[in-house]
């Protein structure tokens, strides 16, 4: 089983040899993985093979270990020289050749472009191939047609496996340990593993048997543990510039109103797993959420992150931006294949209006980077295949562009509105209890009557201030705390009454109302939300 994706590539890999596409890109970290890979095409091919890097030259690697053949050929244009110049017919491995091929901070080398141009005919007439293996993508316009690119950024199913049995094997051969998975904890083990590399892979499986030393019901195997798996997936976030991963504590209890949501929500929890496969239930693609601010959005998007047990992905827009040319559409990609490997997760993008100010005057304003940036999100978030769930929020519906609304892109757009009466008495009732005082010691009623035209956040906030005058005072919270500052509080829905009207009207025929108007309500038995 763990050879049929390896054999599936090396069949696609060998395909292209064997049709003479002369440069081939392969994007991978693993340069180990992928020289075992070329190792057994090559052998098939009767072919040599062929390894070049910036510092030991040209090497042959289709040996028991490397032989040097040109140490001299250091440099970008020696080595395509010696590509050139040579009578075999060979595979040509040129490792992390990208700096040369140009970068968002550094100028292509105009000599080693055209040098590769040179090549290609060159190569066409010959049993030869040049494979360039990069962790990265850089593609000069002058190559884009002339290189064919084959992603090997991350491994099948089948290859994480194989290495999940090799640690196994390890184990019990160097350590003396009884390493034993049952066919569910096999299959918890390899979807936390999903989105490594096999070497990260390796790593991570090698860390669990370290740490978890303890016995499973007396079987007497120590545990591969699927948590300690994707603390490493943490690891990955952190190294990037665009995603934050957020430690999402919020309950979906903690959520004022929005029942028609919350029930959308509560249907698809299970919409990730194998049994929702098994039934023919596609995996949801995301939501749109417009509203207020201060209407409970990003918490929502938290809360889902909880309910779902799926990890929660912050997608920066104002970072996707940088100031290089060519720097923001690498940061969208990076960015988007990170939560790829990542998947499946939760890929939060506050407030996404933001992001895309100025797409309309983009061509004239930045050369065309926002309207490229969002049309590659476009494109992903229509093809996607990995279960990455968008939730998406946005304060004002002006400033998206209708591409972004279109059915197709998310699954359902909800309007968050401002709290009902009864919601907003739910909503006193949960802050008061995540602050340790009782709902019932508290006139909600009068509370949801004085805060007509208040968002959540703005509750919140009344609730707070109470809080630091009963605490200044040295006494406990009281009615006439929240009163008072309820009072002195003038809502967003009345400083910018039109905006909020507008939004309000435009959400009547083309969203979904997250409330149907009716509150939960538990304050009776003394519990919020």
């Amino acid at each position: 089983m763990a050879q049929m994706g390896i054999a599936a590539r090396e069949r696609d890999l060998e395909v292209l040899v064997r049709a003479k596409y002369p440069l081939i890109y392969i994007l991978s970290w693993e340069e180990r993985r992928v020289e075992s890979l070329l190792v057994r095409v090559a052998a098939r091919l009767n072919q040599r093979l062929y390894a070049w890097t910036v510092t030991a030259g040209v090497q042959a690697i289709d040996t028991v270990r490397p032989v040097e053949v040109d140490p001299g050929a250091r440099s970008a244009l020696d080595v395509l020289m010696h590509v050139e110049q040579s009578r075999e017919a060979a595979l040509f491995l040129l490792k992390d050749f990208h700096p040369f091929l140009g970068s968002p901070q550094v100028a292509p080398d105009p000599a080693v472009i055209r040098k590769v141009r040179d090549l290609v005919p060159v190569l066409k007439k010959s049993r030869k191939t040049v494979l360039f293996l990069s962790p990265v993508l850089r593609l000069p316009p002058e190559l884009e047609k002339e290189i064919t690119v084959v992603d090997f950024s991350l491994p099948t199913p089948e290859e994480v496996e194989e290495a999940l049995d090799r640690v196994i094997r390890s184990a019990r051969s160097q350590g003396g340990m009884r390493v034993k998975l049952t066919p569910e904890e096999r299959e918890r083990v390899l979807q936390a593993a999903r989105g490594l590399t096999v070497s990260e892979a390796e790593n991570v499986f090698a860390k669990s048997v370290v740490i978890a030393r303890k016995f499973d019901s007396g079987r007497g195997g120590p545990l591969i543990r699927p948590e300690i798996i994707i603390g490493e997936k943490k690891q990955l976030i952190s190294k990037s510039n665009v995603l934050e991963y957020y430690e999402a504590a919020e309950e979906m209890e903690y959520v004022g109103g929005m029942d028609e949501l919350k029930a959308w929500l509560r249907k698809r929890r299970l919409a990730f797993t194998e049994q929702a496969r098994a039934f023919g239930l596609p995996e949801p693609r995301g939501l749109l959420l417009l509203g207020v601010q201060g209407g409970g959005k990003s918490l929502i998007a938290k809360a889902v992150s909880t309910m779902w047990q799926l990890p929660l992905l912050r997608l920066d827009m104002g970072r996707v931006f940088g100031e290089l040319v060519g720097a923001s559409e690498e940061n969208m990609r990076s960015a988007l294949r990170l939560a790829e490997a990542v998947a499946p997760a939760v890929l939060w993008v506050d407030e996404i209006e933001k992001g895309l100010s100025g797409l309309a005057s983009s061509g004239r304003s930045d050369a065309g980077t926002a309207a490229r940036v969002f049309g590659s999100f476009l494109v992903w978030m229509q093809e996607k295949t990995a279960p990455v769930f968008v939730i998406a929020t946005s304060n004002d519906i002006t400033m998206l562009p209708p591409e972004l609304l279109r059915k197709g892109r998310f699954d359902e757009i909800f309007f968050v509105d401002l709290p009902t009466y009864e919601e907003r008495m739910e909503i006193f009732a949960i802050h008061l209890s995540k602050r340790h005082r009782p709902p019932q010691r508290f006139d909600l009623a009068q509370l949801a009557q004085e805060t007509e035209g208040f968002s959540g956040a703005e509750i919140e906030q009344a609730v707070i201030a109470g809080l630091y005058d009963a605490f200044e005072a040295r006494r406990d919270l009281e009615q006439e705390d929240l009163l008072r500052n309820v009072r002195q509080s003038i809502p967003l829905s009345q400083t910018m009454r039109e905006r909020v009207t507008a939004l309000r009207n435009w959400a009547r025929t083309h969203a979904r109302p997250a409330s149907s108007g009716r509150a939960t309500l538990r304050v009776a038995r003394g519990e919020a939300g």
